[in-house]
């Protein structure tokens, strides 16, 4: 038997519980993991509270990183003993020891450790293919990302000034403008206390942005709009606030393209998977992209941290010790 946290019921953080479960050996196609770290990520709140169904009752999490313990018949290009993360799959990260598809399993390279490992599987890919794929950047561009201090976006900071990309971010207080403006971020919108349309207007001369990465939602729509130049870019790649309703005058007003994409659709097949990784480590090695956990919870304590993310009380990333 190993702890993993489950859950029955749709609700607040108080509905995870830790439980005792049973994992067996690993079928065709599949390995075990012993994991060291679990990530928590923002979509972890959507399914707990039910905004994306799950049969319950279920497990939670999609990211975490660990050791292979044993494989199962068929697979070829992971071993046991390899070190490896993975960011899609079936949810139920948030345990000890759990069986996936190996062809999820992403090899981890000497010279990163785990720790750092488990802030950069969901949250540094993501950076990769909204920078990368979604709305590439060629460098030079002048752009605006919400929730620059969060932990996509302290790594989105960093890869924007490896890539020469004016980053504009919002943040929620002065302390995490600081943070976002120490890993790269070239100007920060304290939303509490400023326009945001206002302060991009004055930052680009009037001009706009090309493109705008908004994973906050209902709450920065208007001011992500009102923020973009005839023919840019929202990306919706997140609803924090709450969803997006749109009516499509309000991008016939500039001709803007909207988009709203789920990494499922940029990380298959598993070779190119395989690739994001690479340059998203490569960047890593090199020091172009420093990342460590901000906070740090014990498994049993899955709730504090969920309480603690939808406060807006964290920054950076956070993870969970089996």
């Amino acid at each position: 038997m190993v702890k993993a946290i489950r859950f029955s019921e749709t609700g607040g953080p108080e509905v995870l519980q830790l439980q005792d479960v049973e994992v067996g050996d690993p079928g065709p196609g599949e390995a075990r993991v012993r994991h060291s770290y679990i990530a928590l990520n923002f979509i972890d709140i959507y399914f707990r509270t039910g905004r994306y169904p799950l049969a319950l009752p279920n497990g939670l999490g999609s990211d975490a990183v660990g050791v292979v313990e044993a494989v199962g018949p068929g697979v070829t290009d992971i071993r046991v003993g390899d070190r490896v993360g993975y960011l899609i799959g079936p949810q139920g990260a948030y345990a000890q020891v759990r069986v996936m598809p190996a062809d999820v399993l992403i090899p981890l390279p000497d010279g990163i450790s785990d720790r750092t490992a488990a802030t950069l599987m969901m949250k540094g890919m993501t950076a990769q293919y909204l920078f990368r794929q979604v709305r590439p950047l060629q460098g030079g561009e002048t752009i605006l990302y919400h929730a620059a201090a969060g932990g996509v976006g302290l790594i989105a900071c960093q890869w924007a000034r490896a890539m020469g990309v004016t980053m504009i971010g919002t943040v929620s207080t002065d302390e995490k403008a600081a943070l976002a403006r120490a890993n790269g971020c070239a100007h920060t919108i304290v939303t509490s206390r400023e326009n945001i349309a206002e302060r991009v207007a004055e930052i680009t001369g009037g001009q706009g942005v090309p493109v705008v990465y908004d994973s906050i939602g209902k709450d920065t729509l208007e001011a992500s709009l009102a923020c973009l130049q005839p023919r840019g870019t929202l990306v919706s790649n997140g609803t924090s606030s709450g969803p997006v309703v749109i009516d499509t005058r309000q991008l016939a007003a500039k001709s803007i393209w909207l988009t709203r994409p789920a990494m499922v659709h940029y990380i298959h097949p598993r070779a190119h998977m395989l690739e994001m990784a690479a340059e998203l480590f490569g960047h890593v090695l090199a020091g172009r992209i420093t990342s460590e956990p901000q906070q740090v919870y014990a498994l049993a304590d899955a709730a504090e941290a969920h309480h603690a993310l939808e406060g807006r009380k964290t920054t950076g990333s956070t993870i969970l010790v089996p």
